[in-house]
């Protein structure tokens, strides 16, 4: 409702406030946001209802927030006790286009336990949505930490997970081809640092950053020419190999908030959310704080908070997708 309160929280590793990431440390960081005109509604959900939501209809029964009444969800939940991406799925299927941001909440992995909270209670499973409608809407920055490499091309024969051909080609041949033609150093940097960009939307006339979903290559075989991804792609999908360091993580997060911030020229933001991925942070690049600095050299002085994830959400296109070594930025903006 209109002058409505809402907090949802959940436990990290590591926590991000204002240009400063808090690695490895306890503490606590509360971001406390004016949003005028916003109407914003919690909702607190459990595996269960992930396994119930057999269409489209039961996650809108479930919140009591209908696609008209919302521009957009800040998620927090549990790795541990969710299934992420059948709830994504299902989640799309109510929602979609309406951007999906947030992350995996983070703990002792050892006990594989975590924590979410909304509006002071504690819940040791399942996630909180926060719904955000009225006069504010939600800005997303992914960066996926990658950098394309090579041409873009067609899948041309698929069998669930397995690419058995690129362009009519041995898919293995392909990729060994777009390596080939690196220059040394390229080719120093990229090797084992070597992923897989799939096209989201089709119908674009051309291919930018942000337009591939980025999923692990997790073998190939030069014998058959066959690779194994970690997605099920589809014949007629275009791809792009791309490569993931901390120079291409630099370079993508630049540009994809460069991008949004000529987008948003003029509008009223009110503070951010980030959501950056463990694996991120000073152990990628090398010194502290990069993603939270790097919002604020686009945007700031901006309210920032967020946490370091065991995975982030965020929409690639107009669906919503788990990612990993991601940053996922959620700003608050006037609609």
């Amino acid at each position: 409702m209109r002058g409505s309160r809402c907090l949802p929280v959940c436990s990290s590793q590591s926590l991000i406030s204002d240009g400063n990431e808090i690695e490895e440390d306890a503490g606590l960081v509360l971001g406390l946001y004016s949003l005028p005109g916003a109407t914003l509604k919690g909702f607190h959900f459990v595996q269960d209802q992930v396994e119930s939501a057999g269409d489209p209809a039961f996650w809108r029964s479930e919140t009591g927030v209908e696609t008209s009444q919302c521009n957009g969800w800040l998620t927090f939940v549990d790795p541990f006790h969710i299934d992420a991406e059948s709830w994504l799925r299902t989640w799309n299927q109510a929602y979609a286009p309406l951007p999906v941001l947030g992350g995996l909440a983070s703990g002792d992995f050892t006990e594989q336990r975590t924590q979410v909270y909304l509006n002071g209670e504690v819940y040791e499973e399942g996630g909180v949505a926060i719904a955000f409608g009225g006069d504010v809407k939600l800005a997303g920055v992914i960066s996926q930490g990658c950098t394309p490499i090579g041409d873009t091309w067609t899948l041309t024969r698929v069998e669930q997970n397995l690419i058995h051909e690129i362009g009519n080609r041995p898919a293995y041949a392909v990729l060994a081809d777009t390596f080939g033609q690196l220059s040394p150093d390229e080719q120093r940097k990229t090797r084992g640092n070597v992923f897989i960009g799939l096209v989201v939307n089709e119908y674009l006339e051309e291919y930018h950053r942000g337009d591939f979903l980025v999923r692990n290559l997790l073998g190939g075989d030069p014998k058959s020419g066959v690779l194994a991804v970690g997605a099920m792609p589809r014949a007629g999908q275009t791809v792009q190999f791309q490569r993931r360091d901390a120079v291409a993580a630099v370079e993508d997060m630049d540009e994809l908030l460069l991008r949004s911030k000529k987008q948003l020229k003029g509008a009223t933001i009110y503070g951010g959310c980030l959501c950056s991925c463990n694996g991120r942070g000073k152990n990628l690049f090398g010194s502290p704080n990069h993603d939270a600095q790097t919002v604020q050299r686009e945007f700031g002085p901006v309210g920032l908070t967020g946490f370091f994830c065991n995975g982030e959400i965020g929409p690639v296109g107009e669906k919503n997708f788990l990612h990993g070594y991601t940053a996922s930025l959620a700003l608050f903006v006037k609609k």
